[in-house]
């Protein structure tokens, strides 16, 4: 298993809100996309996954209209 920072942010679609939510943790995962398609089993959803150059993991998800993000950086 490797060790992530993990930072789940959850847009604000409102327009005159430009606030969002956001939580940070350290989680332990062997493969941070099947935590993605675990976390959101009982919602339709829709994702794309990115590597950044430094090899973090951002997720962006659309589920049930709201947009959020999760970015994996390995520590």
């Amino acid at each position: 298993m490797k060790s992530y920072e993990s930072v789940w942010e959850i847009f604000n679609l409102c327009s005159n809100n430009q606030m969002r939510d956001v939580f940070i943790e350290e989680v332990e995962l062997e493969d941070p996309e099947s935590y993605i398609k675990q976390k959101f089993q009982d919602r339709e959803f829709t994702y794309e996954k990115e590597v950044l150059a430094d090899g973090t993991l951002v997720f962006e998800i659309i589920t049930t209209g709201i947009r959020q993000r999760y970015t994996f950086t390995e520590i």
